[in-house]
């Protein structure tokens, strides 16, 4: 009888844990996203297009635009930089709606000099407030490009150069190389310049187009993991029906350690906090984040509030714990099933996202102009909240098994870690877990299966 059991209880064993180790893998990758694909953003990209609207002696005259066709991911001050590396030897003689942040070597220009030399200049914005003469249509706003649902209107920046030591002909000309995009920092990777049809301009009085002399566009993608190595946020989760109050995971955005890093966070409750987190006279390096098991800068709370006879409640309160930044035309964006019967929305804008025909379980959610479209800095302040009111559907409609919890939540664009679905605040009744009861079922079917093709 053993020699008879051993094959089937070795194969049982080979394909438990080769299950465990499938569960496993796909647990942790639901969590951090190292590629540059969003899947609730599948379009989503900025796009940098070069017109060149007229030659000159020695090059041309160029307008250049920035696109940003993400739905929900911005670009928040101190702005974006763009960089780039020329093809021939060619030089920025003028500039109008933006500058370059270095010089360069321009020694060998007697009389007029350029306005860059260097062979990979880097382009800002200019700040609110430019002399009109400086400015062009869609600049001088320090950088800072919104996402396009949030505010399609100033989701748009341009500056214009005059470029010399080119070429002046089509024929000539050689579009530029090793495009960079910097938001302000890391995260966005731009793939070469694409030669396309040269643009077309309407007249104001819409009686004539004009085009451009030549055109080139360059596409730059975002990637969470390139932007930072540890993620930016964390959710946590309550409910009425539950005393627990289930927090953010331990460590989910790096680990408070003392020992190794000391000043790596800042406590709340310490003397003196305004001289810490405002040193007179001293820039601030690396952000201030308040202590906490988790140690992100912001923090969502999903509360699932009230149940009425057709109708359900949820709490969402978003908490900045960074001390150092204030979130400018934030955004959050939520993923639940139950979004396709949202039925109010109290304080929050409100916008629904279905990258994919027939589903509408995503929601785009945003600040009120001049009310609360500014997450202050930690502290008193330093939080938004708004409640949200869904209808039931009766044949989906549960609060058992965490289905009234979201399945996942963006905040500026960024993935948020969530707490482990076996942690979510359960039914009174409820008296055990999903991944368990998965587990034990693939274990039984796996070994039916075995048992059967053994015997067959």
């Amino acid at each position: 009888m053993e020699s008879l059991l051993s094959p089937l209880t070795g194969s049982i064993t080979k394909l438990t844990s080769f299950t465990l180790l499938f569960l496993f893998l796909f647990s942790c990758s639901t969590f951090t996203p190292t590629e540059a694909f969003d899947a609730l953003d599948p379009n989503g990209n900025i796009t940098i297009k070069w017109d060149l609207m007229s030659w000159a002696p020695d090059g041309y005259v160029a307008v250049v635009t920035m696109f940003n066709f993400q739905q929900y991911r911005h670009i928040q001050a101190p702005g974006w930089t763009l960089g780039w590396t020329w093809a021939k030897k060619e030089v920025i003689w003028s500039m109008v709606g933006g500058q370059t942040t270095e010089q360069g070597d321009c020694s060998k220009y007697k009389g007029n000099v350029p306005h860059c030399c260097k062979k990979d200049p880097t382009v800002v914005d200019l700040l609110p407030g430019t002399p009109y003469n400086q400015q062009i249509a869609n600049c001088c706003k320090e950088g800072v490009l919104n996402s396009w649902a949030q505010d399609a209107a100033n989701a748009v920046s341009s500056f214009q150069l005059s470029v010399g030591a080119a070429g002046t002909t089509n024929k000539t000309v050689r579009v530029p190389k090793n495009f960079t995009l910097k938001a302000p920092g890391p995260g966005y990777t731009c793939g070469p310049a694409k030669i396309g049809k040269p643009t077309k301009f309407v007249t104001t009085d819409k009686r004539r187009t004009t085009q451009a002399m030549m055109t080139w566009n360059v596409t730059c993608t975002y990637s969470q993991f390139l932007a930072q190595k540890t993620p930016t946020c964390c959710v946590s989760l309550s409910s009425f029906y539950n005393d627990t109050i289930v927090g953010c995971p331990t460590c989910s955005c790096g680990c408070q350690n003392n020992a190794t890093d000391p000043g790596s966070c800042v406590d709340p409750n310490a003397p003196h906090l305004a001289s810490v987190v405002n040193p007179q006279g001293k820039a601030i390096i690396k952000p201030m984040v308040q202590c906490s098991s988790h140690m992100c800068p912001v923090r969502i709370h999903w509360h699932v509030k009230l149940n009425y006879k057709e109708y359900w409640r949820v709490k969402i309160t978003i908490t900045n714990f960074n001390y150092a930044m204030n979130y400018s035309q934030w955004n959050l964006v939520v993923q639940h099933p139950n979004f396709d019967n949202l039925t109010k929305l109290f304080s929050f804008n409100y916008k629904s996202i279905n990258p994919y025909e027939g589903l509408n379980d995503t929601a785009m959610l945003w600040g009120v102009k001049f009310y609360n479209d500014l997450l202050s800095q930690a502290g008193p302040l330093g939080n938004v909240q708004s409640e949200l009111l869904f209808r039931k559907d009766a044949s989906t409609f549960t609060f058992d098994k965490g289905w009234a919890f979201p399945r996942r939540i963006y905040f500026n664009g960024d993935n948020c870690v969530m707490p482990p679905p076996d942690a979510y605040p359960w039914l009174p009744n409820a008296s055990s877990r999903p991944i368990i009861s998965i587990l034990i079922q693939a274990i039984t079917i796996l070994a039916s299966l075995v048992f059967l093709l053994a015997y067959a």
